[in-house]
């Protein structure tokens, strides 16, 4: 390889490590720690079923009104 190359893989490694950090440092509290992205996945679609079967009291306890709870519940597991 010659040195440019070198620099754009350091580099690339960098922006990596860095988008790695800030994922972690931005995921919500309620997930489990090391969580693959599947097991990722797998934990929003749960809750979110969870949240879509609460009563009108039960999301009045967590602080949600039902309009903001369907909003999460009916978002894709891919999406935060």
């Amino acid at each position: 390889m010659n040195g440019l190359s070198d620099v754009r893989l350091s580099l690339r490694g960098q922006e990596l490590e860095a988008e790695h950090e800030w994922s972690a440092a931005t995921l919500p509290r309620s997930v489990p720690p090391g969580l693959s992205t599947w097991g990722l996945y797998w934990h929003r679609l749960r809750t979110r079923k969870a949240l879509l079967e609460l009563t009108a009291t039960q999301l009045r306890d967590v602080g949600l009104s039902p309009e903001q709870a369907r909003a999460e519940g009916l978002k894709p597991f891919w999406r935060l």
